[in-house]
């Protein structure tokens, strides 16, 4: 999505970045069968019993009616009408599971919702191999209706008993629950799911219960989740966990990172329990009118906290229609792939945080097309080499472009350098000097720092992009197992404050990259930027940044995804490559300087940036004359 979020490690990630830029340039069962089977059993028990003894079994059956009766009448005085659903065969602790290829879900008499969901496809962190993921177990999650009674009863359908009905149409599953107040007054839950999706259809309808529910108010949907650890790094899980929804016809957001975050959106239309790679969905036909959503982070200490990563809660009030509740609704339990989520058309692959603005841009119509084509047909490790070459020859011309600047501007730099000690005690006419000389040699001061800021936006869809793509999700590169975690070598029998408690091989190789790329430049940097006064002397800040940036990627690069960092590392040992290249075949110092001198003896024609610019500082100049002589 286009997401207008930084959280702390992206800012710092992308400070380094935009400084090194800038200063460089399964349990089936089928309750259906065993009604059968249990009424069969009845039956035949029956008919044996009424051939030995008649008479014995009308008063034995005659007790059960009374036994019956008051059971009901005791169950009346706390579940009001819908004391009959406790009486029906259903009311015990069943189960009813539909499955296709993708997904297994378990869905509970009491309740009627999903108690266990299994996706078929995808296996926990490397660790513990084999493990499927099971976005729902063990009663990590709730989903109930809060119903008030006419007589000013407020019943939970998570304490009450559905009765399922399970019925097949080729290989499409149908599964109703409902919770009965009567023989034709009930709510239902419908469940559809068909062959190949992670989806299910979802409809909540009541039918006669206008009698027993209070309709002058909405009922209240609650909705619970506590999110499993699923993957390698705790830590760098949860940093791309959290709540997203659309509302307000189209538009994208999320509640947000921290300890407890809540927003209350109105007119939603999906509301988005994300974790990092997985997600469940609650998607609505009927937007809700409003809704409550809150998020509590459960990592507090990730040595500690190894379990769970989020504690979502949705609180939605559904409206009446003529007295009935009637919502079509559908759950979503899969990956949070951007190809598989955008083929369902309802903007979920908005879920997936790719940056907003141009860098979404960047990330939707170059990176994605590009990296999904290239994956194809190779390993996803080749890819992302294949995929950095031809970024970095696309930006050549960018690159060309700046080192062409710092190279017209280490020429000119003996004689700003005069015209700085010349003016050493007027400012003003120094910059206007200054600005002539630019002028006359044909040299823009810009020129250099353009083309770098232009590769601002791909560095930093590259920051979005990597720790989103799922493609790379247990997919191992060389020493990598995962591309989509750190790349662990050596693990550390301590913890390092910023840096972890392990050692991960691909941001050591980029962060030497930037070191002799760092080395190999700042020089030309240096010269290529005039000594302003009152500045720091530029070469001594490159030094500085030198050493400062490769420590910075060693740092916080550490604990990313090593998909990210082998991108960094190609990246900057390609950008040596072409600077070299540039440097040798492209750029002569010579030549250079005689282009300067011969433009020099050129008629120059001032753009209208330029003669404002000497406009305003000619009235500058003035003004301060004034002042002088009035002192």
């Amino acid at each position: 999505m286009e997401e207008k979020k930084f959280d702390f490690n992206t800012i710092i990630g992308f400070g380094l970045i935009f400084v090194i830029i800038v200063w460089m340039m399964y349990n089936n069962s089928n309750s259906e069968l065993k009604e059968q089977q249990e009424k069969a059993k009845t039956e035949k028990a029956a008919k044996a019993a009424v051939a030995v003894t008649p008479k014995e079994t009308a008063k034995t059956t005659t007790d059960t009616a009374v036994a019956d009766s008051v059971k009901i009448q005791k169950l009346q005085g706390t579940l009001g009408s819908f004391a009959y659903s406790a009486t029906l065969p259903s009311a015990t602790a069943n189960f009813t599971t539909l499955e296709n290829e993708f997904v297994s879900l378990k869905i509970a008499n009491k309740g009627g919702y999903v108690v266990e969901a299994i996706l078929k496809k995808y296996e926990r962190f490397k660790k513990n191999s084999g493990q499927l993921i099971e976005l729902i177990k063990d009663n990590n999650s709730s989903f109930n209706l809060q119903l008030q009674t006419k007589d000013n009863r407020v019943l939970n359908t998570k304490d009450l008993y559905f009765e399922p009905t399970l019925t097949k149409v080729g290989d499409n599953q149908i599964l109703s629950m409902k919770l009965k107040a009567g023989a034709n007054e009930y709510l239902e839950y419908k469940y559809f799911l068909a062959p190949n999706k992670y989806s299910v259809d979802f409809d909540i309808h009541s039918q006669g219960l206008t009698t027993v529910l209070n309709a002058s108010k909405p009922i209240d949907l609650q909705w619970d989740l506590k999110t499993y650890r699923n993957e390698r790094s705790i830590s760098y899980e949860n940093r791309y966990a959290e709540i997203y929804f659309e509302h307000e016809d189209g538009k994208i957001d999320y509640v947000g990172q921290g300890d407890d975050k809540e927003e209350n959106p109105e007119k939603a239309t999906f509301i988005a329990f994300k974790q990092h790679f997985f997600s469940t969905i609650l998607l609505t036909k009927t937007p809700f009118a409003t809704a409550k959503l809150h998020s509590e982070n459960l990592v507090k200490d990730d040595k500690r906290d190894t379990i769970f990563t989020k504690q979502y809660k949705a609180t939605i009030p559904l409206a009446f229609t003529n007295g009935e509740l009637d919502y079509k609704m559908n759950w979503y339990y899969g990956p949070t792939d951007y190809k598989i989520l955008k083929d369902y058309d309802r903007n979920l692959e908005k879920i997936v945080p790719l940056g907003w603005g141009v860098f979404g841009w960047i990330n939707k119509f170059i990176f994605i097309p590009l990296f999904g084509f290239l994956s194809s047909f190779m390993g996803f490790g080749i890819a992302i080499i294949i995929f950095t070459i031809l970024i970095k020859i696309a930006m050549s011309p960018i690159t060309f472009k700046s080192f062409l600047s710092q190279a017209k501007m280490k020429v000119l730099r003996p004689e700003i350098t005069e015209i700085g000690e010349k003016f050493k005690k007027d400012p003003m006419k120094k910059q206007q000097e200054t600005m002539k000389l630019y002028n006359k040699a044909g040299v823009n001061p810009m020129a250099g720092c353009i083309p770098a800021l232009i590769q601002i936006p791909f560095m930093y869809a590259s920051f979005q992009f990597f720790p989103s793509a799922f493609e790379l999700r247990q997919k191992g590169f060389l020493w990598a197992d995962d591309l989509s975690s750190f790349d662990q070598i050596f693990k550390l029998p301590f913890n390092i404050p910023l840096y972890g408690d392990h050692v991960s091989l691909f941001p050591i190789l980029a962060a030497i990259a930037i070191f002799f790329y760092m080395k190999m430049t700042s020089g030309d940097q240096a010269m290529a930027q005039p000594q302003q006064d009152g500045m720091p002397d530029m070469a001594k800040i490159m030094k500085i940044m030198i050493y400062v940036s490769p420590v910075m990627m060693l740092i916080f690069f550490n604990s990313y995804g090593s998909g990210l960092s082998l991108y960094n590392f190609i990246s900057n040992l390609i950008t040596i490559g072409i600077m070299l290249v540039i440097k040798r075949y492209f750029i002569n110092s010579d030549k250079i300087h005689a282009q300067i001198q011969e433009n020099k003896t050129k008629v120059k024609t001032e753009s209208k940036f330029q003669k404002k610019m000497r406009e305003m500082m000619e009235q500058a100049e003035a003004q301060k004359q004034l002042q002088n002589k009035k002192k």
